[in-house]
């Protein structure tokens, strides 16, 4: 048996898989955000750990024996945390989450030097960790002075697991920190943040073994003889594993809360001023792309809150046959937008409005929005050299057959549905725990789901989105000045 391990913002899935990579059960434990200020967002490392206590417990209440029988580890989580700990590994204050936006200041700072885009390959985004270490030297001196590691939110919970301080390449490209192409630290790159390698942890493939799970814990949890933790991976990288995204080429799209577009690359290839994000993948060799919209179905649901009708009941009302664009546009910056603007003071708006505008229409709109972010994206990434020629839609936004039908219209690509299952973090974390363990070939172990069906774009339409694409585009430029 198999576990893999999610740390999530809103929580942990623990997830037991077979040799098979059969799925045999799954657990969670709940986590909240605190947020003590305007823009911040924080979690206590503890909490984590109850968290994973509390997963771990409900799969063994369900299946002990097979608990008993794990042998490898994976680990997933959230990106670009700064988790403190001095040289008794002691938390020193909580973890700043990705989502934290208060060091905006410090990241323009360092990404106005230019050896942070050379080495990285991405622009420093404000949730990046570096900028926030920026801020705690700068506004919390004392903390800064007792690091002794920085580690990343899943790596502290293989502190936990393992007693090691062990990062991977997928997690910590997220930094801005790594010297992306050569897949290691940049010394230069910490000492522009006044840091040294030595507070940084130990990096492997996320496919390698790294630690061996504390005896306490093996006891605890009723298993027996040693078993190996893997380097495991970031969230998206865990979950593209899990979708067998690892391949040149391979691409998912993502319709959560936020959107995804994300594509494997067998070579590194930023573009960093498109504000693509160029990673390494967790398998040996490979990086990926990914572009990145932060509402996707949370557009959907703010239309929902907005009309009174659930998002269910919108795309009812709208059927599954995709209509012309009516003229409305919808810009989908609710909280601002990463890919390909960068620009987190930038908000939304619906334009060409008349009397006829029915909420059927805006629901369109809303829907169309979303995908010609998504086309955004694509843009993006073929700039940076990425050629996509079909993707897999996932998340909660992918059960609307309308939704899928107008992103694949409006990408002119088809979007391929796979079969009921789950191929989330967690699974994708539990497959990098069987490789580790066994030594399997990463190739062979993630493989793609079965695609249950496949939505084509809608030739007929195809010009009429291109010209809708055309005034979409062109409206970014035209109330950027309004926001700023």
């Amino acid at each position: 048996m198999y576990l893999g391990l999610d740390l999530g913002t809103s929580g942990v899935k623990a997830m037991l898989i077979d040799g098979d990579q059969k799925i045999v059960g799954s657990a969670n434990g709940s986590l909240d955000v605190s947020r003590p200020h305007s823009g911040w967002s924080e979690q206590e490392p503890a909490h984590w750990v109850r968290a994973t206590e509390e997963a771990v417990a409900g799969l063994k209440a369900k299946h002990p024996k097979e608990l008993a029988a794990v042998k490898g580890i994976g680990l997933s989580g959230q990106m670009h945390g700064a988790t403190l700990i001095d040289a008794t590994d002691k938390v020193l204050r909580p973890c700043i989450l990705w989502n934290d936006t208060r060091s905006y200041v410090e990241a323009a700072a360092l990404d106005a030097d230019p050896r942070f885009r050379a080495l990285t390959g991405n622009i420093v985004f404000p949730g990046f960790t570096a900028p926030k270490l920026a801020w705690i030297e700068k506004h919390e001196p004392d903390v800064f002075a007792k690091i002794a590691k920085v580690l990343l939110p899943k790596d502290y919970l293989r502190l936990w697991l393992t007693g090691d301080y062990i990062s991977e390449m997928s997690d910590s490209a997220g930094t801005s920190w790594l010297d992306t192409g050569k897949r290691a630290w940049s010394s230069e790159l910490l000492a522009a943040t006044n840091l040294s390698e030595g507070q940084m942890p130990a990096l492997v493939e996320g496919t390698e073994q790294a630690g061996k799970l504390r005896s306490e814990l093996s006891a605890q949890w009723g298993i027996s003889g040693d078993v190996v933790v893997a380097g495991g991976a970031g969230d998206n990288a865990a979950s593209a594993c899990g979708m067998g995204t690892v391949s040149d080429g391979a691409a998912f799209v993502s319709l959560g809360t936020s959107g995804v577009l994300f594509a494997a690359n067998g070579s590194y290839l930023p573009k960093p001023e498109s504000a693509v994000h160029a990673f390494c993948h967790a398998l040996p060799n490979t990086w990926h792309q990914m572009g990145v919209i932060l509402s996707a179905t949370d557009a959907l649901n703010w239309h929902s809150g907005v009309t009174g009708k659930s998002a269910a009941d919108l795309t009812g009302e709208i059927g599954e046959t995709l209509k012309a664009p009516t003229g409305v546009t919808f810009l989908p910056y609710l909280s601002g937008e990463r890919t390909p603007h960068n620009d987190a003071v930038i908000r939304g708006a619906f334009i060409g409005l008349e009397h006829e505008s029915s909420r059927v229409v805006l629901t369109q709109a809303v829907l169309e929005g979303v995908a010609f972010a998504i086309r955004d994206n694509l843009e993006a990434l073929r700039s940076a050299g990425t050629g996509i020629s079909r993707v897999t839609a996932i998340g909660g936004g992918s059960r609307s057959r309308y939704w899928l039908a107008s992103i694949a219209t409006a990408l002119g690509v088809p979007v391929d549905l796979p079969a009921d299952g789950d191929f989330g973090a967690a699974f994708g974390a539990a497959r990098l725990g069987l490789i580790a363990a066994t030594g399997a070939d990463p190739i062979a172990v993630c493989t793609p789901p079965v695609t249950a069906g496949t939505i084509e774009p809608v030739s007929a339409l195809s010009g009429a989105y291109e010209d809708a694409y055309k005034r979409y585009r062109a409206l970014y430029p035209a109330i950027k000045s309004l926001a700023h």
